[in-house]
């Protein structure tokens, strides 16, 4: 613990050399030439993701930093997905970005830094490193949605996001503070050590977790602190909100087992009651407020909301199995949904940046009016997108819906058999705003009845992802064991 380690930190060591490097090479690249950059960023999370999938199979935990920093088998699993979801996401941005002058070397050095912060969340073993990659990765994705100065709706959008992200971080920091001034410690295995051993101060505690989870479900786009999803997911550049959709809400998901699960098992009783309230409260609003929307990226903001709910169901459940083998179980269906929800929102704000076009955001569910017409083959593959957001067989978002609802259901507790009634009546109600824009799609008229154009590599990207999607919701036990191995190794330690 109290070796430095630095072996274990490669990945994050590298990640920031390199955004060092495309800020330096970004100087010599004219307007007109951005690919240099490009590629480079791309090669550095094909790098710096193929590292972590490498350590990720060797299966070992060890500590760095003098115990600030645990790499372990769940933070390489996630920061693999999470760097995975960046390259996703450049393919897709790429034409977006060059039809805005948006092309430049602020895009890709802020997205490797957010980057780097997700990966400081992952890795956290320490409240102060939780905090310090928090704010890295938010201030790096304020800087995104303001990317384009000379636009007023993404200005404003990136004063809200930036007004309520950081009261939500000063919710978190002082959440945080009350741990530390009741237990004396910053790392997360002694906090839960102290809280297991006796609690000294239970009302600072509980006080204190209130802050935290409150600042948890900022992070996560949770209700009531949701505020923030709708206005940013629809005032920042597309590319950009699906910059914030994707890799994030790993990290989100880490730091929120991390800190609850790892940290402040002891006070479960208490921070379990609040999951289930933000979980009904995410499900009702989100599902219902999504119906009434008729901007494209408005609805899937709402549509995130319920989603994080369904995930935060997953995580009350593990606290209702007193079972290991059942709490690992519940919580990596947690973790299979949110890895799951990421690869179908890279496909579905994916698929929003392709129809957009330069002078035109096709942010209205009637901008899809006849696709199957234009190009039968998108079309398809956002059916896929659509069904799996629904839950409809036999796509992975169904798959991971019934792994939730069978952790629910396996806790065996009356309250929470109702919950996972909840659960499917509201997700039958959520299948309304989904399957509209699948009718919009295949049976409405367009206006454009030009064949959709797509580059080579945002045709091969898009098409793979739009296949994982099904082949992962047809045989799900692989990526699903992935997920049990990452939760067992991070619950052992």
């Amino acid at each position: 613990m109290n070796d430095m380690n630095w072996l274990a930190i490669y990945p994050e060591i590298l990640l920031l050399v390199m955004g060092c490097v495309v800020a330096l090479v970004d100087l010599w690249v004219t307007d007109e030439q951005r690919r240099p950059t490009y590629w480079l960023t791309q090669l550095t999370l094909v790098v710096v993701g193929g590292m972590h999938f490498a350590y990720f199979n060797a299966g070992v935990t060890t500590y760095a930093m003098q115990g600030m920093v645990v790499a372990d088998p769940m933070g390489h699993l996630l920061a693999g997905f999470a760097c995975v979801a960046t390259l996703i996401t450049m393919v897709y941005a790429r034409p977006y970005a060059a039809s805005r002058d948006m092309l430049k070397g602020e895009l890709f050095i802020l997205s490797l830094f957010s980057l780097l912060g997700i990966n400081v969340m992952l890795s956290a073993n320490n409240f102060l490193v939780i905090y310090l990659g928090l704010e890295l990765m938010s201030l790096s994705l304020y800087a995104l949605v303001a990317l384009r100065r000379d636009h007023a709706v993404s200005t404003e959008a990136a004063m809200k996001y930036f007004v309520l992200g950081a009261l939500a971080s000063g919710f978190l920091l002082y959440g945080l503070s009350m741990m530390y001034g009741a237990t004396g410690s910053l790392t997360i295995p002694e906090v839960f050590d102290v809280i297991s051993k006796g609690i000294p101060n239970k009302g600072v505690l509980v006080f204190g977790v209130v802050f935290v989870v409150a600042g948890l479900a900022f992070k996560l786009g949770a209700a009531p602190f949701h505020m923030w999803v709708p206005d940013v997911y629809q005032g920042a550049p597309t590319a950009v909100t699906l910059l914030i959709g994707g890799a994030p809400k790993l990290a989100a998901f880490a730091i929120t087992v991390r800190l609850l699960v790892e940290g402040m098992l002891g006070l479960a009783v208490d921070w379990q009651q609040m999951l289930v309230v933000l979980s009904v409260m995410s499900l009702l609003v989100g599902n219902l407020a999504a119906i009434a929307q008729t901007n494209l990226k408005r609805m899937l903001a709402y549509s995130t909301i319920a989603n994080m709910g369904f995930m935060l169901l997953g995580m009350t459940a593990g606290v209702v199995n007193d079972n290991t083998l059942s709490a690992s179980n519940a919580y990596s269906s947690a973790m299979f949904y949110v890895v799951t929800y990421v690869l179908t929102t890279l496909g579905t704000f994916g698929m929003v940046i392709l129809l957009s076009r330069a002078g035109h955001e096709a942010e209205e569910i009637k901008d899809l009016a006849g696709l199957a017409r234009r190009s039968p083959w998108f079309a398809l593959v956002m059916t896929m997108f659509m069904f799996s957001l629904a839950g409809v067989p036999p796509t992975v978002g169904f798959y991971a819906k019934l792994a939730v609802l069978q952790a629910l259901v396996i806790s065996g507790e009356p309250f929470y058999l109702w919950l996972a009634g909840f659960a499917v009546v509201v997700s039958l109600i959520g299948a309304f705003y989904y399957l509209r824009v699948v009718k919009v799609m295949w049976f409405d008229a367009s206006v454009d009845t030009a064949p959709l154009a797509a580059p080579a590599d945002v045709r091969f990207v898009m098409t793979l992802n739009g296949a994982a999607v099904l082949v992962f919701g047809l045989m799900p036990g692989g990526l699903l064991e992935l997920c049990k191995v990452a939760i067992r190794q991070a619950l052992a330690t």
